[in-house]
């Protein structure tokens, strides 16, 4: 069985242009089935800045009305991801630009209001791989936004996270899956102020422990629980660092194991 590698960059690769041209560059030169996914960057919100529109976040959630999920459509599934398939044409890299609605890829559900109203947020319920199957058969590469839909006609923001461990897990019945986060920093922390710390593999035990003692960052958490859930899911790797990690063999990061 073929292995695919699902990539997902954040916002210090996406708002920054010589880092997005430099990764490009190097993602370009990854060898067999491969699907990027990246997030908004800052963009969204500085566009929303310029049109007077107020931005609100909860724990580093964006909360979504309609004005904001028209913002982030414009961005993330049109600015971001067409100049990234740009670049990666620009590299040799045969590239489709991808939101959820697109191929019905990835259905979710608007997130239920509890305490929270979270506005058009999706929480995602299936991934179909049968057009990514076709595309990575044949040497294409799938490029995928934060922005799923409902099978209802309606978009739904999907925090890009866990479209990427939902892709990993999808394609886990095709292919070997390797899921890999790439961020701004080293690894998982053991000291969030010391960017050696890295905690180079951290399994379902340790990790309950990590947070017992509150060790771990909090903004962690989320990412790495869309990694457990991925490992637990049938992926066979994943892993937590810079994006040198997918290049050099003595890079520094985190494993995660069952």
């Amino acid at each position: 069985m073929e292995t695919v590698k699902v990539i997902k960059i954040g916002g210090n690769i996406i708002d920054n242009e010589e880092a997005l041209t430099a990764f490009i560059k190097d993602f370009s030169t990854i060898t067999g089935p491969k699907v990027l996914v990246h997030g908004g960057g800052k963009l969204a919100t500085k566009l929303a800045a310029k049109m007077n529109i107020p931005v609100n976040m909860n724990e580093g959630r964006r909360i979504t009305d309609a004005d904001t999920l028209d913002i982030i459509t414009m961005v993330y599934a049109g600015k971001i991801n067409k100049n990234i398939v740009a670049q990666l044409q620009a590299n040799n890299c045969n590239a489709v630009g991808f939101s959820g609605a697109d191929g019905n890829t990835i259905v979710s559900e608007k997130r239920p209001v509890n305490s929270i109203d979270y506005g058009f947020v999706g929480d995602v319920k299936n991934v179909n791989t049968n057009v990514l199957e076709i595309l990575l058969n044949n040497e294409i590469t799938p490029v995928f936004c934060a922005i799923t839909h409902n099978k209802n006609g309606q978009l739904l923001n999907t925090n890009a996270d866990t479209i990427a461990s939902e892709l990993a897990i999808g394609l886990s019945s095709i292919f070997n899956t390797e899921l890999y986060y790439c961020f701004e920093k080293n690894g998982v922390l053991e000291d969030v102020e010391d960017d050696d710390s890295v905690i180079e593999n951290i399994n379902t035990e340790s990790y309950k422990t990590l947070k017992d003692n509150h060790i771990i960052f909090e903004g962690m958490l989320p990412k790495l629980d869309n990694c457990f859930h991925a490992i637990n899911k049938n992926v066979q790797k994943v892993c937590i660092g810079k994006s040198d990690m997918l290049f050099k063999t003595n890079n520094k990061h985190t494993t995660i194991t069952q």
